[in-house]
């Protein structure tokens, strides 16, 4: 099964996930980024009247913005802008001193995904539909998501793609090319880049997970290594206290 055969598949799953769930439809978090970028696509094939991308910039770079509402226009999604701003300034002044200084960088950009998706979820009550997540193969493997954040979520449809794959869904389902040109970036805060945070390429994690660990220097892969058996409760069920058995 070649890609494209393969991104029908993921869009005949979206639409059979909804039935059984009784849901009308999707969602998604469009951040300006390729991962979001394809997912909204496929959602949009998937339910041409029934999708929303919702854009919720929270300090984010205007780029974000910009390239999320040039995508929107060029295959017309349907789509609305949440501005998080004001809660996330609330938010972090509730939390004041209490924030670890060495830690904040982390914390405060986490705090920005979990409000990202506490908007995402009253959206999708309020329509009825799921939240689809843009978690790709190489993010998962190394937990580069956070929890209950952009990690929690309804349906992940390309989680068995690597990053070249998600580039290679990109020009195939026609993605603005200013899109698939960006550096990837979560834009959690300023500067901020996915490589330069985890410290290697996405093509080293790739070649990684294809099998291909010969071409890689070994502190990248102990690198690798480390970070997926660190996230490991990232992609596990929340662990369970042992079961009662009940005295008669």
């Amino acid at each position: 099964m070649n890609l494209e055969q393969y991104l029908v598949e993921i869009i005949n799953f979206l639409q059979n996930e909804v039935k059984k769930a009784n849901a009308k439809g999707l969602i998604v978090g469009l951040s300006g980024g390729v991962d979001s970028a394809v997912v909204a696509l496929l959602i949009k094939k998937a339910f041409p009247n029934n999708h929303l991308a919702l854009m919720m910039p929270c300090f984010s770079p205007s780029i974000d913005l910009e390239y999320a509402n040039n995508l929107v226009n060029s295959h017309q999604l349907k789509a609305k802008t949440v501005n998080l701003n004001d809660i996330f300034l609330n938010f972090k002044k509730i939390l004041g001193n209490d924030i670890n200084k060495e830690k904040s960088k982390l914390i405060l950009g986490n705090l920005k995904a979990r409000l990202r998706m506490n908007t995402l979820y009253a959206y999708a009550q309020n329509y009825n539909y799921l939240v689809v997540g843009t978690d790709n193969s190489d993010e998962w493997h190394i937990g580069y998501f956070t929890k209950y954040g952009d990690g929690g979520v309804d349906l992940l449809p390309i989680i068995h793609l690597l990053k070249e794959d998600v580039f290679a869904a990109a020009k195939l389902l026609k993605v603005n090319e200013e899109i698939i040109i960006r550096k990837p970036t979560a834009s959690l805060w300023d500067g901020q880049t996915d490589e330069m945070e985890i410290q290697f390429k996405y093509q080293q994690l790739d070649q990684y997970l294809l099998g291909n660990k010969s071409i890689i220097p070994t502190s990248v892969i102990n690198k690798i290594e480390s970070m997926h058996k660190n996230s490991e409760h990232k992609r596990i069920l929340i662990p369970q206290a042992p079961k009662w058995i009940r005295r008669k």
